[in-house]
């Protein structure tokens, strides 16, 4: 019996993101977020390109979002009015 994807590990609208913009997630991302939802230490060794920095900030950011305990909503919980992350892009 095949291993549940590790997208399932994810919060639903990351999940439909992910899903959106990508055919599937590459190896190193399939093997890095089994390892940090397992709560191991993670070397992601792979390849430019396979997506080893989406792997590593996409399961910091839906952590954040989710908060640990569920999804919730930033934008109309009040506390949870500090939460917020502001990503943007720099040019140098």
């Amino acid at each position: 019996m095949a291993p549940e994807p590790a997208l399932n590990l994810f919060t639903e609208h990351t999940r439909a993101w992910f899903s959106g913009a990508f055919a599937a997630p590459t190896a190193a991302q399939e093997g890095a977020w089994r390892a940090i939802a397992a709560r191991r230490h993670a070397l992601i060794v792979a390849p430019t390109g396979s997506g080893k920095t989406l792997a590593a900030f996409l399961w910091a950011l839906d952590r954040f979002v989710a908060g640990h305990y569920g999804t919730v909503d930033l934008s109309t919980d009040p506390a949870n009015a500090k939460r917020r992350a502001i990503l943007t892009a720099v040019r140098e």
